[in-house]
């Protein structure tokens, strides 16, 4: 096996000072002791009784507080459906911006406060992100409009609808345009249809603030459809990425990652997967989990494209490569491609309609239509013509629009000319919006008539052709809000109500009530029968758009790109607090937007790694400019970006009414796109960077913990392992010096038995894409707290379950691992035999629990972790404790409106108290309950951890290890023997959890030397 050195950030790689001394000490602020020097005190042993006698008294004196009383008021008559204490499922659609994921969503006393994926949905398969699992927090949004307006001033629907209807009727003419984001719903889009009609001249403008145009028209030209195909990575033995995230942010990434990860597991028995090359500019989330990936500027995409084409057979003159690492990546990747005709799939992220060409051209040459890519049964995604949004902000301008109702989009913050846009918004007579929050672009509007939430709605959804989920309301509107169907069906003149307008479309297709019921209750229709693939016919002027590509202008010495991030996305969901404080899978920051630079890019601005670059949360600002247009931002050196390229996230900057949460939060990078004629533009050629003095304090999470040098990643390639599979593993021989049994003979400890349940988990690391839907769901199951980006920084976030990023090989271009790190639930857990009090102490189902009203916060059990996964509560973030004035409360996260997301079966924690994984027991007595209720014994998979279901890549197994016929028994004892190892096994805490070694399917690296002990090996946790 490889011998590699992983390093989680550049202070660790080259082990400075700084991280040597942040390494001692654990904690990251020193106790408020206002005395000095107590132990140099003429008195110590009096001093210290005298603190000691302080905390024994304030514990004493928050026991006896008397806790506010807050009256429950009883069912007075008890709705049929609901019990007290019981769960409700009801299926529905999470369908925003164009995403597609059929949900189950569950509510207690009649609230929604869980999302998971619907199985029944051969798209998805019950994979969810971590936007999914956050999505239920925005229905207790703060910041959600509460009733219609006009004017800015509260109105009636009656008003509203007699204002608006009079206001329409006075255009003269003059045409009527609905301007929204990308609609999968076929229903709605029909009641649109139905109220345009009554306007001459209207239309309906699809406008996406992530424009998918250029694939759209380039598949038009290409193959007569303006539709993007339904891709199949479960299909592809080679896949070639060129910036396309399909695990990230592309198209639809939840269903794609589905796909990706089947083809990343191996059978031990007959080992093989999948072959991914990725080539991009900065760090994705998909290219971290590339077996190849080579790093290029922006402006050189058309040309490795063309490269690429011409590798294949494409009669095209390949341009030159100047990056001699870029062009062997290129050669190797043909061959992979030749080699597996029809079973090969490329993808690009581009916008460029000529790349996109290329790129079609290419998968004719290798097979994919009909194989790996699918025109039978296209996608509905994105939607949104670029030439359509620029021609509606010039006739607005120009003064030919008598009316614009905007839904979903908001043009005033994501459009590229904003202002512009704001400006052609006053020249029109009637501009209405939809959105359900005083968004930037709901503020230029005078009539406001906001829309249900999707968890309030009736509605359908075709995320791919012929292929339909259905969402119902979970929950009566909390707020005066109006479905906007039932608003145009109004306004139309038609007199049915959206509920029944839905219905009507439906009973008939499925056959009457009872096929709707159905419908309903299992939350998709879908063809009985999957339909076969279908390939289209190439006709693409590949020659025409050779052309282009190669007159398109030169990179100057810098360029910019624009990108995603997983949580945040576009910015509409940047209010959730959920989502500002996930860390960034790759930079591993939370609550900003920065400018990712590659170290060697940073010394240009005298800011390098050194003694506290990643220690210290400071940052030096930088002023980009480009197109005219200037931006000022923390720089964040980031491994693998290309030295020439800076990378900043979009979906930042949002208005001070948009919500607590997002407001002022980072910097809009929107205004950095650009306009060719076709399409908008997400990179800039020719950007100058200067350091403008200021610093700035960036929230990273990565380098809060250490194991100071220890082992904890195993990886190896597909070769090696076929060659020897116990080669990865061979560390573990170490272990049979203690004995032929290492948990019995290897410690003084007796040894404890499980008879009844034993409960475990394995995951594995060659499907863990570092997504986030995990941290996100266990958030939300199990009331973790928020608590903003200051405390962050002093390293006090509180996640459960954290994905910890590891680098490894050369800083310019690293390999990249993740791996979820959360409570291993030792069966000789060092956090237990430290606790003064008891508070944390081992089940008879091996779960190391904690006893919340036991702990004091002595915070030892964390000292002595090892895998640093106790997390304290330095503030009262839930009002939990006793004593007045003491709530910390971040975005509003303790009004009584956004509690309505807590898990009532799950306590809130107090001040002082420490926290960490449960194993989600909460879920574990349910399932247990059921199954005796039931009158059998527990089956395997009844009881699912939060993380475990969220997990779209099915990265996560759970259960019970004493049941040989359950998943997790037969991967440590059967299935995945060779690969399995525990994190730190050598220190025989006996850890409940066991990880699969990562598996690349790359060259095979020389054998090399082990690397030495790190200096900070010498600091013990």
């Amino acid at each position: 096996m490889e011998q590699k050195k992983y390093w989680k950030g550049l202070e660790e790689l080259h082990n400075t000072d700084a991280h040597q001394e942040i390494v001692k000490n654990e904690f990251s602020e020193e106790l408020p002791f206002e005395s000095e020097g107590l132990l140099n005190a003429t008195t110590p042993r009096r001093d210290f009784l005298k603190y000691l006698g302080f905390t024994t008294a304030a514990a004493a004196i928050a026991a006896s507080c008397e806790t506010p009383v807050k009256k429950a008021i009883p069912y007075v008559n008890k709705p049929e459906e609901i019990t007290p204490g019981v769960a409700n499922y009801y299926a529905s659609s999470y369908s925003i911006d164009g995403e597609y994921v059929p949900v189950v969503v569950k509510t207690r006393e009649g609230r929604p406060i869980k999302m998971e994926g619907n199985t029944l949905s051969s798209i998805t398969q019950g994979a969810t992100s971590a936007k999914v699992q956050g999505a239920v927090l925005s229905l207790y949004d703060t910041a959600r409009l509460r009733f219609p307006s006009i004017g800015g001033t509260e109105t009636t629907w009656a008003e509203l609808d007699k204002q608006v209807g009079a206001a329409l009727a006075g255009l003269g003419g003059a045409p009527v345009v609905l301007l929204s984001s990308t609609l999968l719903s076929p229903s709605t889009k029909k009641v649109i249809g139905e109220f345009l009609g009554k306007y001459p001249n209207s239309r309906h403008v699809v406008y996406d603030a992530v424009s998918y145009a250029g694939m759209l028209q380039a598949n038009e030209a290409s193959y007569g459809k303006r539709v993007i195909p339904s891709y199949h990575f479960e299909n592809a033995k080679v896949i070639v990425s060129l910036a396309a995230d399909f695990i990230g942010t592309w198209l639809n990434p939840v269903e794609y990652s589905r796909q990706f990860a089947q083809t990343r597991k191996i059978d031990a028995k007959k080992p093989e997967m999948s072959k991914h090359f990725h080539f991009e500019s900065n760090m994705s989330l998909t290219g971290a989990n590339a077996d190849e990936r080579y790093t290029h500027k922006p402006s050189e995409t058309g040309a490795i494209a063309l490269a690429l084409l011409a590798a294949v057979g494409g009669s095209v003159t390949a341009p030159a490569i100047a990056d001699k690492r870029v062009a062997d990546g290129i050669k190797k990747a043909a061959e992979a491609l030749k080699a597996n005709t029809g079973k090969a799939l490329v993808v690009s992220g581009s916008n460029d309609v000529n790349v996109q060409t290329i790129v079609n051209a290419i998968n004719n040459i290798v097979g994919a239509n009909g194989t790996t890519i699918d025109f039978a049964s296209p996608s509905n995604y994105r939607q949104g013509s670029d030439s359509d949004m620029a021609k509606l902000v010039s006739d607005m301008n120009s003064g030919s629009i008598g009316a614009v109702l905007v839904y979903g989009a908001n043009p005033a913050y994501d459009y590229f000319e904003a202002s512009k846009f704001a400006d052609g918004l006053k020249k029109v007579k009637v501009a209405v919006s939809f959105n359900e929050r005083n968004d930037e672009t709901t503020e230029l509007c005078k009539y406001v008539a906001p829309d249900h939430h999707f968890l309030e709605s009736w509605n359908d959804a075709e995320g791919r052709t012929g292929y339909y989920s259905f969402a119902q309301p979970t929950i009566l509107p909390l707020f005066k809000t109006r479905a906007i169907q039932d608003t145009f069906l109004t306004w139309s003149g038609n007199t049915a109500t959206w509920a029944d307008y839905l219905k009507n479309e439906w009973i008939t297709k499925l056959g009457g009530q009872e096929g709707w019921d159905k419908a309903l209750q299992d939350g998709v229709v879908e063809p009985a029968t999957a339909p076969a693939l279908g390939g289209a016919s190439f006709a693409g002027d590949v020659a025409g758009a050779a052309g282009k590509i190669n007159s398109a202008k030169k990179g100057g010495k810098l360029e910019l790109v624009l990108y995603e991030k997983v949580a945040i996305g576009n910015g509409k969901l940047a209010n959730n607090p959920w989502l500002q404080e996930m860390p960034d899978p790759i930079t591993r920051a939370t609550w900003d937007n920065y400018a990712c630079v590659s170290n060697t890019l940073a010394k240009t601005f005298s800011t390098q790694l050194g003694d506290d670059y990643e220690i210290n949360a400071e940052k030096k600002v930088l002023k980009i400019k480009t197109n005219g247009k200037e931006l000022e931002l923390p720089l964040l050196i980031v491994p693998g970006i290309h030295p020439e390229v800076i990378a900043i996230a979009v979906g930042y900057g949002r208005g001070a009414n948009v919500g607590r949460a997002a407001a002022g939060i980072g910097k809009n990078a929107y205004p950095l796109v650009s306009y060719n004629g076709q399409t908008f533009d997400y990179f800039t050629t020719d950007a100058t960077v200067e350091a403008t003095g200021a610093k700035y304090a960036i929230g990273l999470t990565q380098t809060h913990n250490s194991y100071e040098g220890r082992p904890i990643v195993k990886e190896t390639t597909l070769e090696e392992f076929i060659h020897n599979p116990k080669e990865v593993n061979e560390d573990r021989l170490e272990l049979k010096k203690f004995g032929p049994d290492f948990r019995k003979d290897a410690t003084l400890y007796p040894n404890y038995s499980y008879p009844g349940i034993k409960w475990g988990m394995s995951i594995d690391l060659n499907t863990c894409f570092g997504c986030g839907a995990c941290t996100i769901a266990c958030q939300a199951e199990n009331n973790v707290s928020v608590v903003g980006k200051d405390e962050v920084v002093k390293a006090h976030e509180m996640h459960w379950i954290r994905i910890d990023r590891y680098f490894s090989g050369d800083e310019n271009n690293p390999e990249v691992v993740f791996q979820p790190m959360l409570c291993q639930h030792c069966d000789n857990a060092p956090c237990e035999n430290v606790c003064p009090v008891g508070a944390t102490n081992h089940s008879s189902e091996g779960i190391n629990q904690m006893a919340y009203n036991r702990c004091i916060g002595t915070r030892y059990c964390a000292n002595n972790c090892p895998y640093k996964v106790r997390r304290l509560n330095w503030r009262d973030w839930n009002g939990a404790d006793s004593f007045e004035n003491n709530l910390y409360d971040v975005a509003d996260m303790n009004d009584n409106l956004t509690r309505m997301v807590l898990n009532p079966d799950v306590v809130v924690r107090s001040r002082g108290v420490m926290e960490k994984c449960s194993f989600c027991v909460q879920r574990l007595q349910e399932a247990k309950l059921d199954a005796k209720k039931a009158g059998h014994p527990l089956k395997d998979g009844a009881a699912k951890t939060a993380c475990q279901q969220a997990c779209g890549a099915d990265a996560i197994v759970f259960g019970n290890i004493n049941d040989k016929n359950s998943e997790i028994y037969k991967i440590r004892n059967e299935m995945q023997t060779d690969r399995l190892y525990y994190v730190l096994e050598e220190t025989h805490v006996l850890p409940s959890i066991s990880y699969l070694a990562k598996i690349r399917n790359k060259d095979a690296a020389p054998k090399a030397e082990k690397e030495p002990a790190h200096k900070e090996e010498a600091h013990h946790a």
